[in-house]
């Protein structure tokens, strides 16, 4: 039996960096669905290769316990979309070097000769909990992906959306989505995907504005430079 649709308006809910804090709701997500995608706790694109049999218990948790050892020394990034407490939405991305796995696929090898410079990123997965699916999770998710890489220094950023919902690459995303977003195609990527790429210009934090001291007085204002005249005698009659 199918759970309930949820028609939640955007503005409930809330998109947020993957960090070791919230480790926890990023497991509780993806546990529902045991680890998504035969157990890969979005490893996938972090390994250089296989490590064995894709059923494998003992390597879906080896997926769990590798992505949170990257997570915590800044080798893995992600955001994840909460409704109220809950997480129910996950986009990757991270830097090239982060997820070497793209370039090594036969695909990705017969383009990079015509593709110019390598990007500085790369968003390579979405998945959205079920009951909250075709609700524009992953566009949040992908908004709030390129506002964080644009905090971590930004550049070009590259893709792999599906050109068809019935592709099995699906987890890209959909070309579509990546266009209103201004990313712009470069090349086809394979049969039902493409590639695209964006340049997100880097952003410097936010300054805090100063704040009062206690008791909510403003600062003192600086006495002027050089002595004040003394007033002269006053004029008679």
């Amino acid at each position: 039996m199918r759970a309930p649709r949820s028609h939640a308006p955007e503005a409930s809910r809330e998109a947020r960096e993957l960090t070791p804090e919230r480790w926890a709701d990023f497991e509780g997500l993806f546990r529902k669905y045991h680890g998504v995608q035969a157990g890969c706790w979005c490893m996938f694109y972090h390994r250089d290769g296989p490590t064995g049999p894709l059923e494998s218990a003992s390597r879906q948790e080896q997926n769990r316990r590798d992505h949170l050892r990257l997570l915590r020394a800044g080798g893995a990034h992600g955001i994840l979309v909460y409704r109220g407490s809950e997480a129910v939405g996950w986009c990757q991305f991270g830097r090239r070097e982060e997820l070497p796995r793209v370039e090594r696929g036969r695909k990705y090898r017969a383009l990079r000769d015509r593709l110019g410079d390598p990007p500085a990123w790369r968003i390579t997965c979405f998945f959205v909990d079920r009951p909250f699916r075709r609700q524009g999770v992953a566009r949040e998710a992908l908004r709030a992906a390129l506002q964080a890489i644009g905090r971590h220094g930004g550049g070009v950023v590259e893709a792999y959306p599906s050109t068809d919902p019935r592709a099995v690459a699906t987890w890209f995303g959909s070309e579509r989505m990546f266009a209103r977003e201004g990313f712009r195609t470069v090349r086809p990527f394979g049969r039902s995907n493409v590639l695209v790429r964006r340049r997100v210009p880097g952003r410097a934090p936010a300054r805090r504005a100063a704040t009062p001291p206690r008791g909510g007085r403003p600062p003192a204002r600086a006495r002027p430079r050089g002595r004040a005249r003394r007033p002269g005698p006053a004029p008679t009659r």
